[in-house]
Parts: structure tokens; C-alpha cells; sequence
């Protein structure tokens, strides 16, 4: 039975987790590490929500499996994923990456001041949603905060350039 290993980028909108998680990657196929990355975002983009998972956790749970199931078939068995809520879902994401199989697991919350992710949203969002976007931001990283598992790896992103930010999730996960 081959171990798995997943590293899970959290953090509300605004921190990073997304610009770390490509940094990461590369930095990982520079070094020669197999490995296969998720943007959990992607995986629950549908409209109306399914009937009977009105937040989506159902849908997100069967893709994630399905395009697991895909990188296992390949021979992998690391995966970067990045969600704003990643590091809450343990039970969601080790029964979608096989439930028994041992899963070796990195928690990392990227943060940010208020001002920082207000600044970065800002130069994202272009259209009609950035109040939505902070506001939401704001929420998740209370909850985050609070809820975060133990061992959890928090990393200030304010001021600090991506490839060291990636560099420092990297030592957390020990790859």
C-alpha cells in the first residue's frame, strides 16, 4: 500500500494560496519531485449547486476523487491543494484521496493583513464582486483562525515575495 502524501494551502481570498501553490509546483519540478497540484476552487464551480448539497462539499468530494483516482493511475502520490477552507476538510479530502490508504498530511494557513488582501483583491477582482470577495475573506480567516487543526504552519504573506513564501510551505511539508 503506497503512502500518500498531500499538502493542504489555506487561507482567505487574498493571501496567496493560489500564486504559492503554482510557485510551489515549479519549484517542485525544478528539484525533480513528483507531485500533482489541485486548485480546489475549480472542482465545485457549478450553477444551481446539486440538489441536496446546497454548499457544494458533495460535488467537490467526487471530483476531487475523480481526478485523484486519475493521478494514482499515473503513479502519483503527492498532491498539493489549495482551498480556502483545505485545512478544515481532512475528513473530506482523505476519504476522497481512498480512506484507508495512509495519508501523510501538511496543514499550511497563509495569512495577510486586512490592508494586504484589501490591496491584492483590489488588483483582482475587476468586476462587481470585490466587496463580496473582502468581506468574505474577512469571515474565512476568523474561522480559520479559530478552527485551524493542530500543527497547523501559519505564514504572513505581507511584504514577502512568492518564491520565498513557497520555499517556506516547501519546509513544512518536508518534500
Amino acid at each position: 500500500m503506497t503512502a500518500y502524501e498531500v499538502l493542504l494551502i489555506g487561507g482567505g481570498s487574498g493571501v496567496g494560496k493560489s500564486t504559492v501553490g503554482w510557485e510551489l509546483s515549479e519549484l517542485l519540478r525544478r528539484r525533480g519531485t513528483a507531485h500533482c497540484s489541485m486548485e480546489g476552487d475549480f472542482l465545485d464551480q457549478i450553477h444551481p449547486a446539486p440538489e441536496g448539497d446546497p454548499d457544494r462539499a458533495a460535488i467537490t468530494e467526487r471530483n476531487l476523487a475523480s481526478v485523484w483516482a486519475n493521478y494514482t493511475a499515473l503513479g502519483q502520490h503527492r498532491l498539493v491543494y489549495t482551498n480556502t477552507v483545505s485545512i478544515l476538510d481532512l475528513p473530506l479530502i482523505h476519504r476522497a484521496m481512498g480512506g484507508d490508504d495512509p495519508i501523510r498530511t501538511t496543514c499550511v494557513l497563509l495569512t495577510a493583513c486586512e490592508e494586504t488582501v484589501r490591496e491584492r483583491l483590489a488588483r483582482r477582482e475587476i468586476g462587481s464582486q470585490l466587496g463580496v470577495h473582502i468581506a468574505r475573506s474577512r469571515r474565512a480567516a476568523a474561522v480559520l483562525e479559530r478552527d485551524a487543526p493542530p500543527g497547523t504552519v501559519r505564514i504572513a504573506t505581507d511584504g514577502r515575495s512568492v518564491p520565498w513564501i513557497a520555499r517556506r510551505v516547501l519546509e513544512a511539508a518536508a518534500w
